[in-house]
C-alpha cells in the first residue's frame, strides 16, 4: 500500500465503546449483482458513532499516541487526504472538516481504515 498509514488498531480504547450499539445509515447508489458501483456514503451519524468508538467522540483528541482528532488520523493520512486544507493537524480541525477528510479516506481505503471500530459497529 505504498507507505499509506492506516488508522489505529490500538485495543486500549476507552471501555465506553463496549456498550455502543450502532446501525449504519448509508445513502448512495445500491449495488446490483455483477456491477461495480461506488461505495455508499456514510451519514454524519455514522461518523459520530465511529468517533465515539475511536476517541469517545473527542474531536480535539491528541493523546500522544500518533493519532489525532475524533477519527484518530495519523499526520501522514491527514496530509495525504487534504486535511491541511482545513488545519495543520486533525485535532485542530472541526468535526465537519474531519468528516470531510474521513470520507475521502473511506472512499479509497474502505472501512478497514478503522479496523477495530468499523468491525464493532458493523460497518464492514
Amino acid at each position: 500500500m505504498s507507505g499509506r498509514h492506516h488508522l489505529p488498531t490500538d485495543h486500549s480504547r476507552p471501555a465506553v465503546r463496549a456498550g455502543v450499539v450502532a446501525t449504519a445509515v448509508l445513502t448512495g447508489p445500491l449495488a446490483i449483482a455483477g456491477t461495480a458501483v461506488a461505495a455508499p456514503a456514510a451519514s454524519s451519524g455514522t461518523w459520530d458513532r465511529l468517533a465515539m468508538c475511536e476517541s469517545t467522540q473527542d474531536w480535539d483528541a491528541d493523546t500522544g499516541n500518533g493519532f489525532k482528532g475524533g477519527l484518530q488520523f495519523t499526520e501522514s493520512t491527514w496530509e495525504e487526504f487534504g486535511g491541511e486544507r482545513y488545519a495543520a493537524s486533525p485535532d485542530e480541525a472541526s468535526r465537519e472538516e474531519q468528516i470531510a477528510v474521513a470520507r475521502k479516506v473511506q472512499e479509497e481505503q474502505g472501512w478497514n481504515a478503522w479496523p477495530t471500530c468499523s468491525e464493532e459497529l458493523g460497518l464492514r
